[in-house]
């Protein structure tokens, strides 16, 4: 059984992961707007994790015997004054994941619920790889800078981004 301090933090971020695929779909609308479908594509599948993050909180919390309870999603940003600023505060909102994640596993292991620390060993896993996804892009596009060829050759690579294995 999770403690109601666990149960709770937990439940705080299903929001966040849902409000990050709300937020990511937001951007790939933005990228819509600008023809850049690979751009908007990327974000989709971003959204898309996001949501299967939160569904992978969801079932854990019911495995624990604990009860989810949903919190109120703000609207996302939609608009942004460029490719780098989308991704900019895409980074912006990793890192913020990144330190819930590890406040819970602290939390987690000040109550010795191995379970959970468990359990978050791959959420930590993953914020590497998300965290490391958009500072990637983001120093591709400062390189590319005002370059519309650059900017078209990376929305193609990002276009065939898959997504995420369960496992």
């Amino acid at each position: 059984m999770l403690s109601e301090s666990i149960q709770q933090a937990i439940n705080k971020q299903i929001t966040h992961e849902f409000s990050a695929s709300h937020a990511y779909m937001a951007m790939a609308a933005y990228f819509e707007s600008l023809s850049l479908t690979g751009f908007a594509h990327w974000f989709r599948v971003q959204s898309e994790e996001e949501r299967e993050h939160a569904l992978r909180f969801f079932d854990y919390v019911n495995d624990r015997g604990g009860r989810v309870t949903l919190g109120a999603i703000d609207e996302p940003q939609n608009e942004f004054a460029s490719p780098l600023d989308a991704f900019e505060h895409a980074l912006a909102h990793e890192q913020r994941v990144t330190a819930a994640i590890h406040a819970i596993y602290t939390l987690a292991a000040q109550e010795n619920d191995y379970a959970t620390m468990s359990m978050l060993k791959w959420f930590i896993d993953e914020q590497v790889e998300e965290e490391k996804s958009a500072q990637e892009i983001i120093q591709h596009l400062k390189l590319i800078g005002d370059d519309g060829a650059g900017l078209l050759m990376l929305d193609r690579q990002l276009a065939e981004r898959e997504g995420e294995e369960e496992e």
